[in-house]
């Protein structure tokens, strides 16, 4: 019989080979300790308490070395760009502090929804309340960047909510950093400003969770102006341009050469690389984008422009922008003596596959004759309002949704950092934050300076004060959310629960639901606009308050939905704030609003049982995805 052992004998042989393999270990040489530590099965922990055992395997375990180093970069790969490589650091210390900030900015994160959760979400009054802390910490902003893209980047259906408020944080913290970098811009000399650099943060503030840098679109740049010389090179194989080096500012001085390089220019964007201007969807607000405009070949005069002018200065020709109405242009000068005659100049249309323009044929682009004023050349400050001027035209056409909405507040943050003392827009902007009933505090400092530059305005401003102080003063003293429980009997009629994945039958889009009323709430101008009275049941019947795939909200009647044949995610930028999760056939509200519909997440896991994974429970036979709901199955126990 062989002989039982025990516990003791057990413990007592692991501590003689612990020991015994400890002593062989710290006998090792330390190059090799390094290496057997920085194994990847290993993590901070371990290596925190490996340096704990004896003095030996603590001064492996140095700050300054390897060990730590290594560990460093296997937690935050995203950070080594921001450390040199012939520089020493305090590895341990680095990974301490960035482990500090990563749990600030979590608890940051998840306090916000709880806060905010009523009110329309505005980063900058977020940051305001909410961020002081983590900026108090005097922590490098790359620390706070990648945590928050840690969050983003983390399982894909999941921490939802987390998720939402971590990319309006990153969003601000961006937009905060470019904006800075804008003001430094324009403290340069103004043949120091590059229109490119300058279209660049403009489309890096308004896509601030796009990564893109001015170095990546330069590139892309340069590899068309390469394009450009190889076609050159076959037409005159001695042109000058090609003996230039990368980088240097060449300036073509005869004019036969410079015709040379707009002829090549001409043949490589439009006929080999394709780019047109963008006539069939004018208004997109991508077509602004230059990093858009590389990517998608189309764009509007203005962004076409940008792009021609930069690579033919990058081939010594010099074009300057020109600030004609409806149609941005760029001029070409014919004159070495630069009298600024008009018609000294050809103009060129880069929306126009690079037509070439005496000075009165550009009015036929527009069909109504300019003064002279209107074919001078612009500074780059000036090209660059022209370029948000459109965008926020294209904000005010949209449709009043979230996206239209955020392009407008973009925009006259662009328009108001490069001009701040707009009275025109300064108005627009405070309304805006009122109308959206957000940042009130905001809104009186951007009266006030309203008030100071034109005194005339004292009606309007007047007016929008009082307003603004009521709602600091209702903020001040918020009225407690109505609780919405499905057992109260004047919620009877109430089939549908909030995270359930529905379909409308007359529109046929999907959406999610995230809150219901058990009768229309609606104005009766909007009841007879939408024409509630044409329902079979009229206004007299539930309504859904829905987030739809297109990225709208709206308000659907019960009659007209039904629970998705097969559910799917509902890509809506605000899914976030409502819900924590997406469950594969339903979305998992979260804290907050199971605050507000306690007892509809039981409902919902009812309903997507019957649906679509078991039986129904009163006849025994598998459940039809669009069954009819009965009043017996309406009732909660």
């Amino acid at each position: 019989m062989a002989t039982p052992y025990t516990g003791d004998r057990v413990l007592g042989t692991n501590t003689d080979i612990s020991e015994s393999f400890a002593k062989q270990l710290t006998d090792l040489p330390a190059e090799l300790l390094e290496h057997i530590l920085c194994f990847p099965v290993l993590n901070h922990i371990d290596i925190s308490n490996v340096s704990c055992t004896c003095k030996r395997l603590h001064d492996v375990c140095h700050g300054r070395g390897k060990v730590w180093a290594h560990q460093y970069k296997l937690r935050w790969p995203r950070l080594q760009r921001f450390y040199r490589h012939n520089e020493s650091y305090d590895w341990l210390k680095e990974f301490k502090s960035r482990d500090m900030v990563g749990q600030q900015i979590r608890r940051t994160v998840e306090s916000i929804s709880k806060r905010f959760f009523t009110e329309v979400p505005c980063v900058g009054q977020v940051l305001g309340d909410s961020f002081a802390e983590i900026e108090s910490l005097g922590a490098p902003e790359h620390f706070c960047e990648d945590e928050l893209l840690g969050i983003l980047n983390s399982e894909k259906r999941k921490s939802l909510t987390l998720k939402y408020y971590a990319k309006k944080i990153l969003y601000f913290l961006r937009q905060q950093n470019i904006l800075r970098n804008l003001k430094v811009f324009f403290e340069r000399l103004p043949e120091q400003q590059s229109a490119l650099e300058g279209a660049v943060l403009v489309d890096q503030y308004c896509n601030p969770l796009t990564d893109f840098t001015l170095e990546s679109i330069s590139a892309q740049i340069e590899e068309i102006t390469d394009k450009v010389k190889k076609h050159l090179r076959v037409k005159n194989a001695t042109h000058p341009i090609l003996r230039a080096s990368q980088g240097d500012c060449f300036v073509l001085e005869d004019l036969e050469f410079q015709r040379q390089v707009i002829c090549a220019l001409n043949a490589v964007l439009y006929d080999q690389l394709q780019y047109k201007g963008n006539e069939r969807d004018y208004y997109n607000p991508l077509n602004s984008y230059i990093h858009q405009v590389l990517v998608r070949r189309t764009g509007i005069p203005i962004s076409l422009s940008v792009l021609y002018m930069t690579l033919a200065r990058k081939l010594g020709v010099p074009l300057e922008p020109v600030n004609f109405p409806n149609h941005f242009l760029l001029r070409w000068c014919q004159n070495q003596s630069r009298n600024g005659d008009i018609y000294d100049y050809v103009y060129i249309d880069a929306f126009g596959n690079g037509k070439q323009l005496a000075a009165k044929e550009c009015e036929y682009l527009i069909r109504h004759q300019v003064t002279a004023d209107y074919y001078s050349a612009i500074s780059t400050s000036e090209l660059l309002l022209r370029m948000v001027g459109n965008l926020l035209n294209i904000g005010k056409r949209g449709e009043g949704n979230e996206k239209s909405y955020q392009l407008l507040r973009d925009s006259l943050d662009l328009y108001l950092t490069i001009n701040p003392d707009n009275v025109q827009y300064l108005l627009l902007q405070a309304r805006l934050y009122f109308h959206l009933g957000i940042w009130p505090e905001k809104v009186l400092d951007i009266l006030q300076h309203i008030q100071a530059l034109d005194p005339s305005q004292h009606g309007a401003v007047g007016y929008l004060v009082q307003h603004t102080l009521e709602h600091i003063q209702h903020k001040r003293h918020p009225e407690e959310p109505e609780v919405k429980r499905r057992s109260a009997p004047e919620h009877r009629d109430v089939q549908y629960s909030v995270g359930l994945v529905m379909k409308h039958k007359r529109s046929g889009y999907n959406c999610v639901i995230y809150g219901w009323d058990p009768k229309c709430t609606m104005s009766q101008e909007w009841i007879n606009t939408m024409r509630v009275h044409q329902l079979s049941k009229g206004a007299d019947q539930p309504f859904y308050n829905v987030l739809v795939q297109d990225g709208t909200c709206r308000y659907a009647a019960q009659e007209n939905l039904e629970p998705h044949s097969a559910p799917l995610e509902i890509a809506h930028p605000e899914v976030g704030r409502y819900f924590s999760e997406f469950s594969d056939t339903h979305y998992i509200a979260n804290e907050e609003l199971q605050a507000r519909y306690p007892e509809d997440m039981c409902k919902t896991h009812r309903t997507v049982e019957e649906l679509y994974h078991g039986l129904n429970p009163n006849s025994g036979q598998p459940s039809e995805p669009t069954a009819n709901f009965q009043d017996h199955d309406l009732l909660d126990p």
